[in-house]
């Protein structure tokens, strides 16, 4: 489904897309790992962390704390997260669905890889600095620990200003709102790589990586979509504030690179800034993220048996600040940790350990059964 931004009650068009990872899922499979990957079988157990209402979810600062006891995002129980049949399009990357392109999500999209082109005319070394330095805060910390394990999975808790602090350095990443990306995510959870995913390689490479988020979409489908995939969210009005003002605070982080540079080097250093630090930075952590759902779903290795096609990919795991342990992520959904293996290296739960460690994180989810410690996580994988 293409990438949407939800207003406080209805989601209108924006950016999203992301990483995302899944498990066994309902539905037809297709085993379709190569004879000598190393395997081993998925934590039954583990399946159910799916459900938002997993007792691991408990205080205000966990994105799943606000569903009632036992409700599911998947709304198929029924009650107020289900949505009539026929309302929200299950299949995904149908050639149909060109026939109505959703316009703000392609100029944004568009004008944002537009504005990199002039990044070689601007080039300074401190322009190429603060585009790492945000390319590591909006993408690792906003994204990968914010709008992922965080406000998806909740694989850990943390206090109310926190959380607001994550999604909206998610927010300021340009791949959408809160509750947009995470409603995305958790249906590609539920479908992943069957009829219904957003953005499955089985309907094209190119589909996965970034063409789902074009296709338009009825202001009834969209409703549906993120009350039924965020209904926590949809609820949290920090959370909807973000949203409203998604585009504000690109303006001012723009400006305000823009006005830096000049006043304290000259013009040129401030549109160097503004060009690196926003555009840039931007279609680095666009498509690194993306990479997640194309091709971490493509080619790789699979430390655990799936219904899906996730796969452990090493140069994502590394540029995605250790996302690309898809295959690991997908066995396992709710666990903090994506590297299972010693040399699969996850700079996101190094940051949540630290955290933990300095009190502003609890309830780390560390091993496949909730809550524990290092050598609990170790029994998740099989040595290599």
């Amino acid at each position: 489904m293409t990438a949407f931004a939800c207003s406080a009650e209805v989601c209108t068009g924006t950016i999203g897309g992301v990483a995302s990872p899944v498990g066994a899922t309902p539905g037809r499979s297709r085993d379709t790992h190569h004879p000598k990957d190393r395997t081993m079988p998925v934590n039954d157990r583990d399946q159910s962390l799916l459900h938002a209402g997993s007792s691991h979810a408990t205080s205000s600062g966990s994105a799943l704390a606000d569903l009632p006891a036992g409700e599911r995002y998947d709304g198929s129980q029924g009650g107020e997260f289900a949505v009539e049949p026929g309302v929200e399009p299950r299949r995904e990357g149908g050639r149909d669905r060109w026939s109505d392109l959703d316009w703000p999500v392609v100029v944004w999209i568009g004008g944002v890889h537009l504005a990199a082109l002039a990044a070689p005319f601007y080039f300074t070394w401190s322009g190429l600095a603060i585009c790492l330095v945000l390319y590591w805060v909006t993408g690792g910390l906003g994204v990968c620990l914010g709008y992922h394990r965080l406000l998806t999975h909740g694989s850990f808790q943390t206090s109310a200003p926190m959380r607001f602090l994550f999604a909206w350095l998610g927010g300021i990443s340009g791949e959408g709102s809160a509750v947009t990306w995470v409603a995305n995510h958790r249906k590609h959870h539920v479908f992943s790589d069957q009829e219904g995913d957003p953005h499955s390689p089985r309907d094209g490479g190119l589909w996965s990586h970034m063409l789902w988020l074009f296709p338009s979409h009825t202001a009834e489908e969209l409703a549906a979509h993120s009350k039924r995939w965020a209904p926590d969210l949809v609820k949290d009005k920090g959370v909807l504030f973000l949203h409203n003002t998604f585009l504000l605070w690109h303006f001012l982080i723009g400006g305000a690179l823009l006005a830096s540079g000049w006043l304290l080097e000259n013009k040129v250093t401030g549109i160097s800034w503004l060009i690196w630090g926003l555009a840039v930075r931007m279609v680095i952590v666009f498509h690194v993220t993306w990479f997640v759902n194309s091709a971490s779903h493509m080619w790789g290795y699979r430390n655990y048996e799936t219904t899906d096609d996730s796969r452990n990919l090493w140069w994502v795991g590394l540029f995605a600040f250790g996302e690309g342990w898809h295959n690991n992520h997908h066995a396992h959904q709710r666990m903090a940790a994506h590297g299972h293996r010693w040399w699969e290296l996850d700079p996101t739960y190094w940051v949540i350990r630290l955290l933990e460690s300095l009190g502003l994180a609890w309830g780390v989810v560390h091993t496949p059964h909730g809550i524990g410690g290092k050598a609990g996580r170790r029994m998740a994988a099989k040595r290599a």
